[in-house]
């Protein structure tokens, strides 16, 4: 295992450097002048040089790509050009509110929708498997935004259970208070894809030999579900899992946006809307390394769960 590790390990790398290149020289080219950017539409050429001048865009390109490469090993990124806060600052105050809404969501939208997928797919064929699959079919044509106003409407304005905005620097009154809204609604919301992807995982470790000789053999259903089809479908689940996982650091743009979240998203969307590139770039470099990794240990996890999973 140790040798497939280290061989990941070095395919990483030249994938790392690739994204690399690939962000510098997508900023580079297509993404405007920040310079003219920052200048605004009334600034003058003498200032708009200053300006470059300032930000180092005035310097060789192997030189200016030197620059962003070595930021990013050496956790660096300068200051956002127009709040002129220290990125890793931004990061590390922004981190701790993406993660206190996204690990919940996270966390209940996996267990409820392995719970929900299970309970149907035993009951497959049946009125209440027909009936949840039509709901989750609804559910899944309804966008996010119509929940977020009709559950800060209901949840918030008309019975008062919740606030609708609102965050503080204690982290236990922000679980307890700011968070369980934006939680319910994301769960609730991403629950209707989950339980009817579970559900196919389940059906189909159902449908396989081993099911039906420990049934002929007269073991428990229960048995049968948690001890055997459970174990087995975990492979897809933990795929499936790792596709979500990036989402837990990065956070959701809209639920950080309408609840008034001091998170990753929102600091993603505001740094966007005004061009802030280093933001931008160290956000999204860092979210591919994380999900580099993130892929790295799904790929052992899997060993794990199945020891007949040979990892080449």
């Amino acid at each position: 295992m140790l040798s497939y590790v280290l061989r990941r390990v070095l395919q990483i790398i030249p994938t790392l450097l690739g994204v690399i290149l690939l962000i510098f020289f997508l900023f580079k080219w297509f993404g405007g002048d920040p310079a003219d950017i920052m200048g605004g539409m009334n600034a003058k050429p003498a200032e708009i040089e200053s300006i470059r001048t300032q930000l180092g865009l005035n310097k060789p390109v192997w030189e200016q790509l030197w620059i962003f490469t070595r930021s990013i090993f050496t956790f660096d990124w300068g200051v956002s050009w127009f709040t002129k806060e220290a990125i890793s600052k931004i990061f590390s105050s922004r981190l701790p509110a993406t993660l206190t809404i996204m690990v919940p969501i996270l966390l209940l939208e996996i267990g409820l929708a392995i719970v929900a997928g299970m309970a149907v797919a035993r009951m497959r064929g049946t009125l209440t498997d027909r009936a949840v699959m039509m709901i989750t079919t609804v559910a899944l044509s309804i966008s996010l935004l119509v929940y977020i106003v009709v559950g800060q409407y209901v949840f918030g304005f008309l019975l008062g259970w919740f606030p609708v905005q609102g965050w503080t620097d204690s982290h236990w009154k922000n679980l307890t208070t700011y968070a369980p809204l934006p939680v319910l609604l994301a769960v609730f919301v991403s629950l209707a894809p989950q339980t009817r992807l579970y559900r196919s995982f389940f059906l189909d470790e159902l449908g396989h030999d081993y099911v039906r000789t420990a049934r002929a053999k007269g073991v428990a259903e229960n048995t049968i579900l948690f001890k055997h089809v459970l174990r087995n479908a975990l492979i897809p689940i933990l795929t499936n899992v790792a596709t979500l996982l990036p989402g837990v650091f990065v956070g959701s743009f809209l639920i950080e946006s309408f609840f008034s979240i001091p998170g990753l998203g929102r600091e993603v969307i505001v740094a966007v809307g005004r061009s802030d590139y280093p933001v931008i770039q160290a956000f999204t470099v860092y979210l591919a390394a994380l999900t580099m990794a993130i892929n790295l240990v799904t790929d052992v996890l899997y060993k794990f769960v199945d020891p007949r999973v040979v990892l080449k």
